[in-house]
């Protein structure tokens, strides 16, 4: 099993020197200079752990914590070069799993990621998507309401997983073809159409007035939105 992990880091020397190391630790490994190029690859790509800088242009990490948290509870670790209790106690109750304060060994953070990935995924490939009451699986490929579960086909997971992945983001149907079926996708884009009324089916209170997945005309789809 190859894991893959988002580093988040501006200091492009420390990126550098920790995608090295963790390359030849045999993880996949995308890298970040900032929360909003961190937030556009966690929503385009399967991530099993991210390395978290506090300090960065633009959002900074807890804004990033966040942002990942609303959809899904994969282990993170930030990094940071503030020891202030306060920074530590804001991070936890936000949803980090640990802390690293700069400078650090590497090699003390390959064994703390190694730990981490080993005590959440129990070596499986298992994340859970959340949304409201929803909660997807990507291991069992299963969808859940509550504890109840619904039944998916695979062309239906794979578009689900898109749009969890995606949530609040309007997606055209070239863009959810792309990232739930990518170049193996032989069907018309119509058919993303069809997918969808089926999963309204399974997922809306009223599927003719959709509250979850709702259609943005001339644009496309908006998961965890609400209708204008």
């Amino acid at each position: 099993m190859r894991y893959q992990i988002l580093v988040v880091e501006d200091q492009a020397e420390i990126r550098s020197i920790v995608e090295q190391y963790l390359l030849k630790e045999g993880y996949l490994v995308l890298t970040a200079s900032d929360g909003f190029q961190a937030l556009e690859l966690f929503n385009n790509h399967t991530v099993h752990l991210v390395l978290l800088d506090v300090m960065m242009p633009g959002i900074d990490g807890f804004e990033v914590l966040r942002e990942i948290r609303n959809v899904s509870e994969l282990p993170i670790i930030m990094l940071t070069a503030r020891q202030d209790e306060v920074d530590r106690v804001r991070g936890f109750r936000t949803g980090v799993d640990d802390y690293v304060v700069k400078p650090f060994s590497v090699k003390e953070l390959m064994l703390r990621i190694r730990r981490l990935l080993t005590r959440v995924y129990h070596e499986s490939d298992e994340i859970i998507y959340r949304y409201e009451g929803l909660s997807l699986h990507t291991a069992s490929m299963k969808l859940y309401c509550g504890e109840n579960e619904i039944p998916l086909t695979t062309a239906e997971y794979q578009l689900l997983q898109a749009l969890f992945r995606n949530q609040g983001r309007v997606m055209s149907r070239e863009q959810l073809i792309e990232q739930a079926y990518g170049d193996d996708y032989e069907g018309y884009d119509r058919n993303i159409d069809s997918y969808i009324k089926k999963i309204r089916q399974k997922i809306e209170i009223d599927p003719r007035n959709p509250q979850i997945l709702v259609t943005k005309y001339g644009a496309g789809y908006l998961f965890g939105g609400k209708p204008q």
